[in-house]
Order: C-alpha cells, then sequence, then structure tokens
C-alpha cells in the first residue's frame, strides 16, 4: 500500500479508536448520572429535565440527554446510542462534537417549543441526531458504506424508530423528529469539502479539459528563428 493510502488508513484507524473510547467514556457518564438520579428520587430529572415554554429551563436542553426516567429507560437507549454514536464519530471526533451540539439544540427546543406540558429526558434525540447525520453524510459524499451501515443498525433498532410515530404513550416523538432534522443538517454542514477547482476522482483531462497526451500546437511564423525545430518536434508528436 502506497504512502498517502496508508496514512489514511492511520488516520481512520486512529479516529475508530478516539470514537470507541469517547462513547465508552459517553455510555460511562450516562449511567453514573443514572445511578445518582436514582439515588435521589429522581430528582435530577426535575431539576435539569425540559419544561415546555418555561424562559428558566431553557438551558436544559443540553443536561436533558444525559438523564432517564427510569432503569428501562436508560437500558433501552445506550444500545443505540453506543452504536449510532459510534458511526457519527469515527469519521472525525471534533466533527461529532459539533454535531453532538447541534442536535441537541433541534431536539431541545423542538421539545422546548412544541412539547406539551410535560417533563422530558433522554437521549433518544441524540440517538435519531446520528442516525440522521450518518444516512446524510454516507449520501451527501457518496460514500455507500457510512450510508449502508446507517440504514442496517436502523433496521437492527427497528423498534427504536418506530416510537418516532406520533402517539406513542409516554415518549416525546417531537424530540426524535427534532434530533432527525438536526442530525440530517449536521451531515450536510459537516459534509466534506473538496478544494475549489479539484478534478473529480476518475477525471482523465488536466486543469484546461485535454486528455492525456495531447499536444498543443505552437503557431509560428515562416520566418521564425525556430521555425524548423517546433516542426519537427511537430511531427515528433512532442
Amino acid at each position: 500500500m502506497g504512502g498517502p493510502a496508508r496514512r489514511t488508513t492511520e488516520i481512520d484507524v486512529a479516529e475508530a479508536k478516539k470514537a470507541f473510547f469517547l462513547m465508552v467514556g459517553f455510555i460511562g457518564l450516562i449511567w453514573i448520572l443514572q445511578v445518582a438520579n436514582w439515588a435521589d428520587h429522581y430528582g435530577l430529572d426535575f431539576s435539569y429535565g425540559i419544561l415546555p415554554r418555561n424562559i428558566g429551563r431553557l438551558p436544559e436542553i443540553f443536561t436533558a440527554p444525559f438523564l432517564h426516567f427510569s432503569w428501562d429507560h436508560i437500558e433501552g437507549n445506550s444500545g443505540p446510542l453506543f452504536v449510532f454514536g459510534l458511526l457519527a464519530a469515527y469519521r472525525g471526533v471534533k466533527k461529532f462534537l459539533g454535531v453532538t451540539l447541534l442536535v441537541a439544540i433541534t431536539s431541545g427546543l423542538a421539545v422546548w417549543l412544541f412539547q406539551g406540558n410535560q417533563l422530558t429526558v433522554g437521549a433518544s434525540g441524540l440517538i435519531f441526531g446520528y442516525f440522521g447525520y450518518v444516512l446524510a453524510r454516507g449520501l451527501i459524499d457518496r460514500n455507500l458504506i457510512d450510508a449502508l451501515a446507517a440504514v442496517v443498525m436502523g433496521l437492527s433498532y427497528a423498534y427504536i424508530l418506530t416510537v418516532a410515530i406520533p402517539g406513542t404513550p409516554g415518549v416525546s416523538w417531537i424530540a426524535h423528529l427534532g434530533g432527525l432534522v438536526g442530525g440530517i443538517a449536521a451531515g450536510w454542514i459537516f459534509r466534506t469539502r473538496r478544494p475549489s477547482g479539484a478534478k473529480p476522482p476518475g477525471d482523465p483531462g488536466d486543469s484546461a479539459g485535454r486528455p492525456p497526451g495531447a499536444t498543443v500546437a505552437v503557431p509560428t511564423s515562416p520566418d521564425h528563428p525556430r521555425a524548423d525545430l517546433y516542426k519537427e518536434l511537430g511531427d515528433l508528436g512532442l
């Protein structure tokens, strides 16, 4: 394997390792908070959950994703959160942090603006955001592997996707929808940008649109001192 290709592979592996440990830490954090929340009789939910249209509770859009209502709640979210988070982070941890911030804002604001008058916590909005980001990134960057991975994992966790349907008791489908919208937007915002004027992959021409091996005629007048030399070079195809 050549130098540049080997270097790209090394970067991908390094990012994948960072993404793995990041998500292990993320899952560990929400479980530690769950233990503290349970010990406090879920007082953290009432203190740091989202209360719709309450100005004083608007900052809680950043804390609510780390809290859960019960052990069943956090158990149901932990698997898909780890998987979709890993898929979202392995191509760039810095981008992943930006995606997480954007999804937390869109999901939280959707709940704060449109949810009924009920307390909302949970990482489901982030899960849908990561799913939307991985799928959109794969389609926008034309990376078939990422797009297929998102679809396959989405089908694997179909029970998570079904709760986004309006009317599921005790579930904020608005938070899921807001997260999905934020994830798709993040796929566009954090897309891979190619240098301006760069040739698309497989383009055989040069910057002037000439095919490889093409020669350029150099016009000369008959009395030019190097006219004979140019003629001979032209006859040789040089």
